[in-house]
């Protein structure tokens, strides 16, 4: 039976990045994207050409009806889900607490949190041995922020990577006697578009990194890939830190 790794924001940096990891690692890669088909559609086309299957699903990881209907989406793919990575996650621009409002705090904690929440649990419904499942693995993205904090660009931001460290470990313990491995990877500053996003030029960061310089996204995936493989079989609870020494 072929195996499924749904993989949330998966159309562009990290996500991309990991969906041509877990492809060349014989998975079928089902794509979930917010907005950008197109980028997508390319990605899948990629994926193929590697000899797996592919499946892109639009929803805002955020919607609870959008969620549900993503993985009753690949259900009727055929095949099991085996595979989950929650790499869907927002930033906004960088500011100080107090220039923040409210609802920017409420929709990065949607996306970043909530997101990871709702699809924790359609996957756990689908992997758990206790509901007729095989098991899996599950990977949460977090960030080196969840413990630096960032101070004066986006303490919100990194508190929601806080709660993702919390939500893995106790997660983990939950569910590992279910057959489902939950672990997490905090990268450090990967050259993405998420700091542009931000209004931030990460360029100059590569100074303060002890390896000087940024990190790859496929560096990223690599530990991704890993976590999810048979090889990870006793990692359970585990955040990977892939942040250059910083």
């Amino acid at each position: 039976m072929s195996a499924w790794v749904l993989i949330t924001g998966g159309s562009r940096g990290i996500g991309a990045a990991t969906a041509l990891r877990c492809a060349q690692a014989g998975w079928d890669v089902a794509i979930n994207y917010a907005q950008d088909g197109a980028a997508a559609q390319a990605l899948a086309a990629r994926v193929r050409g590697l000899g797996r299957r592919a499946l892109t699903v639009q929803a805002d990881v955020a919607d609870e009806p959008q969620v549900a209907a993503m993985f009753e989406c690949l259900d009727a793919e055929g095949g099991r889900l085996a595979g989950l990575v929650n790499n869907a996650g927002i930033v906004a621009p960088a500011a100080r607490l107090e220039a923040m409002s409210p609802e920017r705090w409420r929709r990065l904690f949607d996306v970043n949190v909530i997101g990871t929440l709702l699809c924790c649990q359609q996957a756990a419904q689908r992997m758990s041995t206790a509901r007729g499942g095989l098991g899996g693995a599950i990977v949460n993205l977090s960030s080196r922020a969840a413990e630096f904090g960032s101070a004066g660009i986006y303490v919100d931001y990194a508190a929601t990577k806080g709660a993702i460290d919390t939500l893995t470990k106790g997660l983990a313990r939950e569910l590992i006697t279910e057959g489902i491995r939950v672990n997490g990877v905090r990268p450090g500053i990967i050259e993405t578009d998420i700091h542009a996003n931000s209004g931030m030029d990460a360029s100059g960061a590569a100074a303060t990194i002890p390896i000087q310089r940024l990190g790859r996204p496929e560096e990223i995936a690599e530990a991704i890939a890993w976590l999810l493989s048979d090889a990870a079989s006793y990692t359970v609870g585990a955040m990977v830190d892939v942040a250059g020494g910083r």
